[in-house]
């Protein structure tokens, strides 16, 4: 097992891509703290896929666009399940709205969640780790419409924000052996992308501009990375954004 005796902190773990991240880790031998803030029988069901992989796993209801939950959360696992030497910034939102229609709590809604949240997160980890004399794992997610997205304007933004904001993290943290990458994936079939569009949209995009297999990407393919990346496999790899989208954008 890659994982085994790690233990990995994964936000926004309720659901769709979180959830199978959670599910990857434990897969690979992680003892595995999950994050939910409105769906508690989603992060139960996670937590009981975990401990039946023969981990251990904690719940921790937290809303990470406050800096109280983030800090609490961090503790909460370290009392808990021991230092995380695996972070995975994954919680995050996408209300659509059209641009001239943005309002300021629209913006700020998106980029405390998608943004700052990984930020200060990856502070708090960071810190637990460095007194500790441990190295670790940040992961951040980002997305392909970093791009630019109609109706998403807050979202690319935040998203973009996201992979400079890794690079800049991995220069910093390199010193204490904290690895730091984002993965972009492309649409993938959880609830997010369906929120503002119809099935037939969303279908007729995947066959348009996703050229490997013609179909929307499945959590578990983003999962699969985000368990490559928090392994000893990627430990020459930092302040990278791995692209998993079928093909449909290519960095």
């Amino acid at each position: 097992m890659r994982l085994a005796g790690k233990v990995a902190l994964v936000t926004g773990a309720q659901q769709g891509i979180g959830a199978a991240i959670g599910r990857a880790l434990a897969g690979e031998g992680a003892d595995v703290a999950l994050t939910w803030l409105d769906d508690e029988r989603g992060a139960r069901a996670v937590a009981n896929y975990v401990r039946q992989a023969g981990r251990r796993a904690h719940l921790i209801k937290a809303d990470v666009a406050k800096l109280a939950d983030i800090e609490a959360m961090v503790a909460e696992t370290v009392g808990a399940l021991g230092v995380p030497d695996i972070l995975v910034n994954n919680a995050g939102v996408y209300p659509r709205v059209k641009f001239l229609e943005m309002r300021e709590s629209d913006w700020d809604y998106v980029l405390d969640i998608n943004l700052k949240a990984g930020c200060f997160a990856a502070v708090a980890v960071a810190k637990v780790l460095i007194a500790a004399g441990k190295g670790g794992s940040i992961i951040n997610l980002s997305s392909q419409a970093m791009r630019g997205a109609v109706r998403g304007v807050h979202y690319s933004a935040s998203k973009g924000g996201v992979v400079s904001m890794t690079r800049a993290m991995a220069l910093e943290l390199a010193p204490h052996n904290i690895r730091v990458n984002a993965i972009a994936p492309g649409t993938t079939d959880t609830a997010q992308p369906r929120y503002g569009n119809t099935d037939a949209e969303l279908v007729e995009m995947a066959k348009a501009t996703i050229p490997l297999g013609g179909k929307l990407l499945a959590p578990d393919q983003i999962a699969r990375s985000a368990v490559f990346l928090a392994s000893d496999e990627a430990d020459a790899i930092t302040g990278q954004v791995l692209h998993v989208n079928g093909g449909s954008y290519m960095a």
